[in-house]
């Protein structure tokens, strides 16, 4: 078999289209089917499922897949080295984010990565769940949260800065907390974590320990954007991180930064935005170019937090 056969499996496996694998490697969609037909039957196994609004793996195709992918990532990561780079990067690269990130902010920066690598084919998965790289084939992997040794390689981005706020209308009705101790009496919008009680952390200057609060309220949800829409409707006092508000609520005034002589943060512990790979995707040339494009797309202090008022 002939290791661009194996290319266009991958594609047509990501894809889920012999049309736009052949429009990717620029051949007749005809010459894409030819291949995977004559891939099965060399080996005797169907690897598609094929109807007319779809194309995805068999069982067998996804254990194929699973192992083909790191021999071929390996043939172009050393052929990666003899490239024009005046060329490019090209091909497939998955990217896992988590949900709202990725919503709000990765997919713009993929639109421009894909603007500078045309030939580039990005598979941006957007998920809160906790997922393996390996096991997942995620090439570059986006995470939210304190350092932890996961055994992958990259790059902490930027640290993560909170701040709390309110709406005029609540705060004309239920006053404007002057001190951590005064949200005890104010309706305080909840991340929803684990069943413990849910604590806001407060310090003075940065080479203080976070100092915990015990907080409560009438709302609790597991989506940021649920808590933000409901402190914009005066039902509360909310807590997060600057990349999940948009600035034009606080310079337009519907939005009030509360408590700014006070570091704020939802965690007792440091928590950062990381750019992560397993070890043998940083061969790629590929990964190295979209990871160091994200970080510097990004920034530190990160894009975001340079748009907010007071910056």
């Amino acid at each position: 078999m002939h290791v661009q056969t194996l290319r266009y499996f991958m594609m047509v496996a990501t894809s889920g289209s012999f049309l736009a694998t052949a429009r990717h490697f620029e051949v007749p969609a005809s010459s894409v089917s030819r291949a995977i037909s004559s891939l099965e039957t060399e080996l005797g196994q169907q690897l598609f499922y094929r109807s007319t609004r779809a194309v995805r793996l068999t069982e067998q195709g996804q254990r194929y897949y699973a192992n083909v992918r790191p021999a071929v990532e390996l043939l172009d990561s050393a052929s990666d080295q003899f490239e024009d780079t005046n060329k490019g990067i090209r091909g497939l690269l998955k990217i896992n984010a988590p949900d709202s990130l990725g919503r709000l902010h990765i997919s713009h920066l993929v639109n421009q990565l894909q603007d500078k690598y045309p030939d580039l084919l990005v598979e941006l998965t957007l998920t809160n769940t906790f997922i393996d790289p390996v096991l997942e084939g995620a090439d570059v992997t986006i995470r939210v949260g304190g350092l932890v040794d996961s055994g992958l390689i990259g790059k902490t981005v930027c640290s993560l800065h909170y701040v709390l706020a309110a709406s005029p209308q609540y705060l004309h009705e239920r006053g404007i907390p002057q001190t951590p101790e005064d949200l005890l009496q104010h309706n305080c919008l909840l991340y929803k974590g684990l069943r413990e009680p849910q604590r806001w952390h407060f310090r003075r200057a940065s080479n203080e320990a976070f100092e915990p609060l015990v907080v409560g309220g009438p709302l609790r949800s597991n989506n940021s954007e649920v808590l933000i829409n409901a402190a914009l409707a005066g039902r509360g006092i909310v807590l997060m991180p600057t990349w999940l508000y948009s600035p034009a609520s606080f310079t337009e005034g519907r939005l009030v930064a509360l408590l700014q002589d006070w570091e704020i943060s939802a965690y007792a512990d440091p928590h950062y935005i990381q750019i992560l790979s397993p070890e043998n995707r940083l061969r790629s040339q590929k990964v190295r170019e979209v990871s160091a494009f994200l970080v510097n797309a990004i920034g530190s202090p990160p894009y975001w937090d340079r748009m907010f008022p007071g910056a």
